[in-house]
């Protein structure tokens, strides 16, 4: 599905794109800091800037007073070359406005730093409809799993050397909401609906139940 398909309010959709070229989009902690920092402060439905904010640290920006939400957000994972999102529309035409401004400034700031010109991320964005609560909490699994093959390259072949250590890897990974779902305070617990993290909380199953069952669906997919 395509940039171009209309948006349902209060309908969940699963967004991703990746680098052209499958190029790396995100080459240092900076990189994925500043794409952070814009999944919050653009879902807003008054501008704001963050060349504004060029003096403010980290967790001043993701408190910084914004207008209204245009999106709600459930979770997101930022890759070497690639992200995903998972969005809501709670204002009409909200997932496209939020989705190209976003595109369009992280893009600004990459491309400066790195004397470059043109698209950065493939378009249009991929995506897909969420229209279970089923489908729902298995696409934030996935979301939050999709992190794991730089811990354990063989991780969906059922090839996990330990199974500790790669919940320990993917709780810590800091460029995902998995942690906010854990209870931690964080600056980045700014950027999540609140309600839907609550009710997510009480529903979705422990990590190391979620890991097995992820790599079952997996092999059967392979064959």
């Amino acid at each position: 599905m395509s940039n171009r398909q209309p948006f349902g309010l209060d309908e969940w959709y699963h967004r991703y794109s990746r680098g052209v070229d499958k190029r790396a989009v995100f080459e240092n902690k900076n990189d994925y800091g500043r794409f952070v920092q814009l999944l919050y402060l653009l879902n807003s439905d008054k501008p704001i800037h963050r060349s504004d904010l060029f003096k403010k640290k980290h967790y001043e920006i993701l408190s910084h007073k914004k207008g209204e939400p245009i999106v709600a957000i459930a979770c997101y994972s930022l890759m070497k070359n690639h992200f995903h999102i998972l969005i809501k529309e709670v204002s009409e035409g909200g997932i496209s406005k939020f989705m190209r401004i976003l595109g369009i400034a992280y893009a600004m700031y990459f491309n400066i730093k790195n004397d470059r010109v043109g698209n950065l991320f493939v378009k249009p964005f991929r995506s897909r409809h969420v229209d279970t609560d089923r489908y729902f909490k298995y696409v934030v699994q996935y979301i939050h799993l999709n992190i794991a093959e730089t811990f354990e390259p063989k991780w969906k072949d059922g090839g996990i050397k330990d199974l500790n250590a790669l919940e320990k890897n993917l709780l810590r990974y800091q460029y995902s909401s998995l942690p906010d779902y854990t209870g931690i305070t964080r600056p980045e617990n700014s950027i999540l609906d609140k309600e839907t993290v609550l009710w997510l909380q009480k529903e979705l199953p422990a990590l190391k139940k979620v890991i097995p069952e992820a790599i079952e669906y997996y092999k059967k997919l392979s064959r």
